[in-house]
């Protein structure tokens, strides 16, 4: 988009949401590039727009001085679901702006989500609505192949751009996440011609020489378990995959603030059973000697016999009772379980359509969950069952 209207030198301003994360930013981002649309010589003054209002009047005051009354102005919002982020009045105000301003102005939003997950609750203006294919392989091989350097022929590049498609194109067809691994693989592939093992032409001997490198890559697709000068390391040195330190060789995953202690109560509500939650959630509970609860069936450990299925309402419950603070059952907490059944550290049990709720099942292990208890100073010990 924005290589278009370069192109085609229309005035623009491209902003990306997340870049500029709230109201104020954003709204001020516009009004600077706006500025600098027509002049790149004059300096841009910061001018202050703390609401709405103030954006349509500054707004209006700048296209006058830019003398683009004339012309179409294109505002382009890049990563727009983030617009759901800000006030409520923010995204109704932006599909109005040519109505609020009186001016040709298109304001354009780009985002990998479609648009019925962002509309507001509130009602807005429906915008017209264009959807792009994914890019197909014969589209990425010549994308990819442009970016050939300079010291290397053209032709020789996009082999290797082929080799790299025909590995990662099934697993991942994201356009910036090939491009990366493209320019992190290359020099592995040169080593032969380098080394003066092979010419541009042999095939055969560069593709064996990337492919166990390219095999390793393909463990941290998306990932970005370690830094690129990290991996560069890990290839001169000729390391095994199974020395890569990253996201899946550590003891424990970095996780907010609230999704550790979703996760710590998940696993008290598998490996507890449901009876001993008064033992040890509820204060005044009285004294429960552990021999009352024990039956013939339960003299097996809890966590040999592997986790057990939860309701969403005994893990809220759980939660509320071992965070010191207060905390309201909002969006943000399902979002976060949400996102721990994603990372695979919870699993759903069942279906979504039952009638009961949701029941989910916590799948890390004791070490793992003893970590993450350790950096919120949770004893979770003390509150096993097993362990009493």
């Amino acid at each position: 988009m924005q290589t278009l209207l370069n192109t085609l030198e229309l005035p623009h301003v491209f902003v990306n949401c997340v870049e500029y994360f709230t109201s104020r930013l954003l709204l001020e981002e516009i009004l600077i590039q706006l500025q600098s649309c027509c002049s790149e010589t004059e300096q841009t003054s910061h001018v202050p727009c703390d609401t709405f209002n103030d954006f349509v009047r500054l707004f209006k005051q700048a296209v006058v001085s830019r003398e683009l009354q004339d012309q179409t102005l294109y505002i382009v919002l890049d990563r727009a679901e983030q617009l759901r982020e800000m006030e409520a009045n923010i995204l109704p105000a932006f599909l109005r702006l040519q109505e609020l301003t009186d001016r040709n102005v298109t304001v354009v939003l780009l985002s990998e989500i479609v648009w019925e997950l962002f509309r507001p609750n509130i009602g807005c203006f429906e915008p017209f609505t264009l959807y792009f294919p994914d890019y197909s392989i014969g589209h990425l091989q010549k994308i990819l192949s442009q970016n050939h350097p300079p010291e290397y022929s053209a032709d020789f590049y996009a082999a290797y751009i082929n080799i790299l498609l025909g590995v990662f194109y099934m697993v991942c067809r994201d356009l910036k996440e090939l491009q990366h691994l493209a320019v992190l693989n290359f020099s592995k592939y040169c080593e032969p011609v380098v080394r003066g093992e092979a010419n541009e032409r042999d095939t055969r001997k560069l593709w064996k020489n990337i492919e166990p490198h390219l095999k390793k890559a393909m463990q941290t697709v998306y990932l970005r378990e370690i830094s690129s000068s990290q991996w560069e390391r890990l290839q001169r040195d000729n390391e095994e995959p199974g020395q890569l330190k990253g996201l899946s060789a550590h003891t424990h995953v970095e996780l907010p603030y609230y999704s550790k202690f979703l996760l710590i109560a998940a696993y008290l509500a598998s490996y507890n059973p449901v009876r001993t939650d008064k033992r040890f959630f509820l204060k005044h509970h009285g004294k429960i000697r552990k021999t009352n609860f024990m039956k013939k069936h339960e003299k097996t450990s809890n966590h040999l016999l592997g986790p057990k299925p939860f309701p969403l309402d005994r893990l809220l419950a759980i939660l509320y009772s071992i965070v010191d603070n207060r905390v309201a059952p909002t969006a943000n907490i399902f979002s976060q379980i949400t996102s721990l059944v994603t990372l695979q550290l919870l699993s759903m049990v069942g279906h979504n359509d039952q009638l009961d709720g949701p029941r989910y099942k916590c799948t890390v292990s004791l070490d793992f969950i003893r970590a993450i208890a350790r950096t919120v100073n949770f004893d979770i010990i003390k509150y096993l069952y097993d362990f009493l």
